[in-house]
Formats: C-alpha cells, structure tokens, sequence
C-alpha cells in the first residue's frame, strides 16, 4: 500500500500553511500528521535545497505518494518544477497537484502537462522579452536616456574637458566640480574615445 505525504510550503511568515492541509485532506487524501512536511521559505530556493523538503525526500520510498495543492508549492518556474518532479519520479516517488486536477506529474498525463507548462512558461518568457526589447529600441528613437544622469551638467562637463587639456590633475578637478575622482576620470575616457 502507498504512503501519502504532503508537502505544504509558504513564502512568508504571516502566512500558514493550514488551508493547503486542508484542502489536500478534502480531496480525499488520508494524511497522517507525520507525513505532513510544512515550511516557511521562498519557492525561488530550490525545493531540493529547501531543509524541509530535504527531509520529507529522505523519508520517501519507492511506491510514495507526495501530495502538493498547486505546482508553485514546488518550485517558482516550470524548469525547477520539472526538474523536481523528474528526481522524484526516478526513485519511484508519485506526484499529486491539487490544482491540475490531482493529476500524477509521472504519469504519461502528468508529464504531458508539464511539457505544456514548460513551453507556455518559456512562450510568456519570450514574448516578455521581446515586448521589453521593443519598448527599449522605442525609448532610444525618441532620443530617451538610460542609466543615472550624469553628476555633472553639460556646461560643467566642458568645463572639465578644458581643465583636462589645460593639464589640470584629476584630483583637483574633482574637488573643484565637488564629484568624484572616477566622474572625472569616464569624462576624460570617453573624450578620447
């Protein structure tokens, strides 16, 4: 007969992890309070790095079931997820999601749902990339700036580029124009460029 264990995460703590207990028992998981792992820290941890988690793999053996509500119990994008999932499944370990309908992720089912995931996490990765790529190059044609402006004006920066040529030691100009020693420094590098 197979163990059923669940893993119930939370990223904060105020917050509990009560309602995933309970919802995992409402699906008609038999849980006994041992096998119940609960643990407060950030899903971008690895779940294998998470000391909790860490501990409940321990106690699992091949035929186990680990019980999760939502796949973001388990990690915070599909590739951490997948990678999880797969590892367990190679020592014989089952993976329920509450959310996906309580689809085994080992199963040929599961697996294919992960796949959609997986490829719809990587679609929404790369269509934020390019529309951020696009707003860039927009930015850049209306003749927008990036980065911090710059400490010095563009009257003070001419005034420095004529103390330079005139000979006068960056540390004077420094404390002159009130910036720093570097300031004076990138103004002058990027006059000889």
């Amino acid at each position: 007969m197979s163990r059923v264990f669940a893993y119930c995460r939370v990223s904060t703590t105020d917050q509990t992890t009560d309602n995933q207990v309970k919802e995992i028992e409402a699906a008609g998981f038999a849980l006994s309070p041992k096998r119940i792992q609960t643990e407060t820290i950030s899903g971008s941890v690895a779940a294998f790095q998470r000391p909790k988690f860490a501990k409940l793999v321990d106690k699992l053996e091949t035929g186990d079931v680990l019980v999760v509500t939502k796949l973001d119990r388990l990690g915070r994008n599909a590739m951490d997820v997948r990678a999880t999932v797969d590892q367990l499944a190679a020592d014989g370990v089952r993976v329920h999601c509450l959310a996906l309908g309580g689809v085994d992720l080992t199963s040929a089912a599961g697996r294919m749902t992960m796949q959609v995931l997986a490829a719809v996490a990587e679609f929404e990765r790369d269509l934020l990339i390019e529309r951020t790529n696009s707003g860039i190059s927009r930015a850049r044609d209306e003749g927008k700036t990036f980065g911090r402006p710059s400490a010095l004006s563009p009257e003070e920066q001419q005034k420095v580029l004529q103390g330079i040529a005139a000979g006068v030691p960056v540390a004077q100009l420094a404390r002159d124009f009130e910036t720093t020693r570097q300031t004076i420094m990138r103004l002058r590098a990027k006059a000889a460029a």
